[in-house]
Order: C-alpha cells, then structure tokens, then sequence
C-alpha cells in the first residue's frame, strides 16, 4: 500500500474496503493538518469487517452516559505508513450488559434479545 499523505489517498484506502464488499461507513473523518482517518459505522458486524479489512489489532472501550442514556464507544486503530485509521462504533448499552461486565462475564456484549 502506498504511503496515505492525501486526502485521495484515505478516500481510496476506504474505497478498497467499499468495493471489497463492506458497508460504507456511515461517517468519515479526515483530520486537516494531521495525517488521521476515522470511520464511524453502523453496527457490530461492520465493526469487526473494517477492522479485519485495515488489520485494526487494538481495541478500546469507553462506557458513558450521555444525556441518561448509557453508550459503549467502540474504537479499534492502526497506523497505516504513518496515518492513524480508527474505526468506531458506538451502542446503546443495556444495564444487562453492565450486570456482565462488573461480574466479569467474558461473553460479547450485545448476544442477549434486548
């Protein structure tokens, strides 16, 4: 891959991943003056073809409450020849979901019906 310097360079890198059979992300940002890609998609499984398409290794989690509503923000990134790429996802998060999480459940978040 070629080193992403342009804004043409990170539209065709999301372009690969589109014509590779991905789903478009719902939202792009391009950093200006800093050499940042972001990626906001819609749901889990678009989450974890985009990271598996840019080879995303790391992984945080961040819960929060935004206005009363609880949310998990998902962020996976690599640095692609010097270019940060990250891929986020942001959810509802149900108290079921946080029951698991302090009791230490390692099952994924998001299996149960809501």
């Amino acid at each position: 891959m070629t080193e992403v310097a342009t804004r043409a360079q990170a539209f065709g890198l999301i372009a690969e991943g589109v014509a590779a059979g991905l789903s478009a992300p719902w939202r792009l940002y391009l950093a200006r003056g800093c050499r940042y890609v972001s990626l906001n998609v819609g749901d889990r499984d678009e989450w974890n073809a985009w990271r598996a398409h840019l080879g995303c290794p790391e992984l945080s989690v961040r819960v929060y409450d935004s206005a009363g509503e609880i949310r998990r923000a998902s962020i996976a990134e690599v640095v692609i020849d010097g270019c940060r790429v990250s891929v986020e996802l942001v959810e509802e998060v149900g108290t079921g979901d946080l029951d698991r999480l302090l009791a230490g459940d390692g099952s994924p978040f998001g299996s149960e019906d809501r």
